[in-house]
């Protein structure tokens, strides 16, 4: 089929505010279902690339697909404070109501994104816009504070402030003179002034505060009417909801998880990318057009069961096979345990008990790789003997069987520590015959959150705690042959930031256990997927490939580690682009550079330098920024400094110097 595609239109809200779109239609005049994205990344040319085939293919298949970007973002009106606002909401459900009422539209109106897109997916569907009918939301969480790039288990990301400083630059490109004319100048300082110091506002808010519920959908998913179809990936960082989504929603739900990062899956890296187009198409026509597609015969869970691989930084492709789940929770998965010995054993049986202590080094977590992988080289856990002589291993004897895994490990503790706050991480590994350790899963935990994330409390050095760590979900097959191997330390840099002091905890093993959720049935099953589609590329040029390195060093003498990322000319490996049909060059830069001390947690520093760069002939921008941070005992100091140019002349400078109390972090 044939599709039209408008550029540009305006979306009006009550307020007098315009919000931009972009519009793909079927090539005939008839009244079509529509598929919305509504993000704040700009729709001409910031996810240009990815929209063009995606929203194209949807219109092939007979819809109207429309991309629209948030208020303060691209070239829509107005300005965008922060995350997940009402506002944000407020402006869905207005948006929602005038696609259904256009007249390319038959009323019937489908949501989809990923992270941000897939976040909002969730929130305006539990505001029940009437014209709302189902959802597709991928790489999203029900928990804003448990499973989103700022905290995890309690602790604070460093990708907190990685990903406040890339909103400073987002939040800072440009309206586009050719879309709103004259006044793009004057929109652009008001935005520069008004941009708010993302990082600070997050770091906040160090517990699942009010800040945190709103936006949580798991705080009440009735709420959540129309169906919902989940995509998750075990590369990416935003799986864990995908099972309590099938678990917690009693709408027709769906759900199927991949091998891949935090990529659409039909772009997907590592590999087998999948047909995920076709298969969006399939939930559209059901729940769109009233077609029965037999999506709803699928299996509540189509699930990858990775196999194992050598543990490379850089990988694309990962061996396995897709599953299906008819239920979930499923009655199919049980549970196997094993019994923490003080011999650093796991036993199914008796073991020896005994007490075993830890203080980590403070760089343990070298090997971790990133907190969300995005197809980037050098970005999985690298080979985990790095970590492990930092750490308590426990082992399997040799597996005489293979063990599938597929949901939520859960490691139960008995522990003290000898300082009130302190943390605990955690992985669940595969050892192959050739003694190489690959990560399979992974938690930290702030041990002052041990039993409510809302309401920490401080340990009391010496006592003995009960705590529980739930690991995050996976799907993996341990080979007959291989160990099975859990690793428990005290830090997990540069993933999070360490506590106040370096404490050493104690596990009682007489009570410490590791139950691991296994599937009954390890057959193949009957889950396939198609090849991948796409709809018309956008006409693009790589202007230069650019490159992403990674490297971490050891000062022997200052007894410093240093990681560092440096992504030079695309962020994501992408090089610097040339969308040809409207002439814009995007170039984007960031080094980020974390150092720290093996004795000293209050040694940590992060900082960060990044340059965007956008423009045309006769027409060039650019936002260059400096973050850093560092802590004492009791607060962190975060700062952060930012300079736009146009065609080489200094227009805006933002300078920001803030103090944030640690609140049991």
């Amino acid at each position: 089929m044939t599709i039209r595609i408008q550029e540009h239109i305006w979306i009006p809200m009550s307020d007098g505010t315009r919000l931009g779109a972009r519009l793909w239609l079927p090539e005939d005049d008839a009244k079509v279902p529509a598929v919305l994205e509504y993000i704040p990344y700009r729709k001409r040319d910031g996810t240009r690339g990815r929209d063009e085939p995606m929203h194209g293919y949807f219109a092939q298949n007979g819809y109207a697909a429309i991309r629209v970007d948030m208020r303060g973002t691209g070239e829509s009106d107005g300005h965008m404070a922060d995350e997940y606002l009402a506002q944000e909401q407020d402006d869905a459900l207005e948006v929602i109501a005038w696609i259904a009422a256009q007249p390319w539209c038959d009323g019937n109106v489908g949501m989809m994104g990923k992270s941000w897109g897939g976040f909002n997916g969730l929130q305006v569907a539990a505001r029940r816009p009437p014209a709302l009918k189902a959802i597709i939301t991928a790489y999203s969480t029900d928990n804003r504070y448990t499973d989103d790039i700022h905290y995890m288990g309690g602790l604070l990301l460093n990708d907190n402030l990685w990903w406040g400083t890339i909103m400073l630059a987002y939040q800072s490109r440009p309206l586009d003179p050719e879309i709103v004319g004259d006044s793009w100048r004057a929109s652009w300082l008001e935005r520069l002034q008004k941009l708010p110091f993302f990082p600070a506002l997050w770091l906040e808010h160090q517990r699942y505060d009010a800040y945190w519920q709103h936006g949580s959908v798991c705080e009440d998913f009735s709420d959540i009417e129309v169906p919902v179809l989940a995509i998750g990936a075990w590369a990416d960082s935003y799986t864990n909801a995908v099972p309590r989504l099938l678990e917690g929603l009693k709408t027709p739900r769906k759900a199927i998880i991949g091998p891949w990062g935090h990529i659409y899956p039909h772009d997907g890296v590592p590999g087998p990318a999948i047909g995920f187009l076709q298969e969006a198409v399939r939930w559209w026509d059901h729940w769109l057009k009233g077609r029965d597609t037999g999506v709803m015969n699928e299996p509540d869970l189509r699930a990858y069961i990775s196999d194992s691989v050598a543990p490379e930084g850089t990988r694309n492709f990962t061996p396995g096979r897709w599953v299906g789940e008819a239920q979930w929770p499923s009655p199919e998965i049980g549970t196997t345990g094993f019994q923490l010995g003080a011999d650093h054993g796991l036993h199914t049986g008796t073991a020896p008990a005994g007490q075993l202590s830890i203080c980590s080094p403070q760089s343990h977590g070298k090997a971790g790789g990133e907190w969300m992988g995005t197809g980037c080289v050098g970005e999985h856990p690298t080979d985990q003997r790095l970590d492990d002589g930092g750490a308590l291993v426990f082992d399997t004897p040799i597996l005489a069987d293979a063990i599938e895994v597929l949901g939520a490990p859960v490691l139960r503790l008995k522990l003290s520590s000898d300082k009130p706050v302190a943390q605990v991480s955690v992985r669940l590994s595969d050892v192959r015959p050739d003694g190489s350790v690959i990560r399979v899963s992974y938690q930290v935990l702030n041990l002052t959150h041990r039993d409510s994330h809302a309401e920490p409390t401080p340990l009391v050095p010496g006592r003995a705690y009960d705590v529980t760590v739930k690991l995050n979900d996976c799907g993996y097959r341990f080979p007959a042959g291989h160990r099975i191997r859990v690793s428990i330390a005290t830090a997990y840099w540069p993933m999070v930031w360490p506590s106040p002091e370096a404490a050493t905890l104690t596990i009682d093993t007489a009570t410490s256990r590791l139950d691991l959720p296994t599937r009954s049935d390890t057959g193949d099953g009957a889950v396939s997927f198609a090849p991948p589609a796409h709809g018309p590329a956008t006409p693009l040029t790589q202007l230069d490939p650019g490159s992403v390195k990674r490297w971490s060093s050891q000062d022997h003498v200052a007894g410093t580690t240093t990681y560092v990322t440096e992504g030079i000319g695309g962020l994501f490996g992408e090089g610097i682009l040339r969308f040809d049909d409207i002439g814009t060059e995007l170039s984007h830069s960031l080094k980020r550079e974390l150092t720290i001390a093996d004795n000293d947690p209050l040694s940590s520093h992060y900082k960060l330098i990044q340059s965007y760069e956008m423009g045309r002939d006769g027409w060039r921008t650019k936002v260059d920024t400096v973050t850093e941070m560092h802590s004492d005992l009791t607060n962190f100091y975060i700062r952060g400094e930012l300079t736009a140019s146009e065609n080489g002349a200094v227009v805006a400078t933002r300078n920001w110097d803030q103090v944030v109390k640690r609140d049991g972090l």
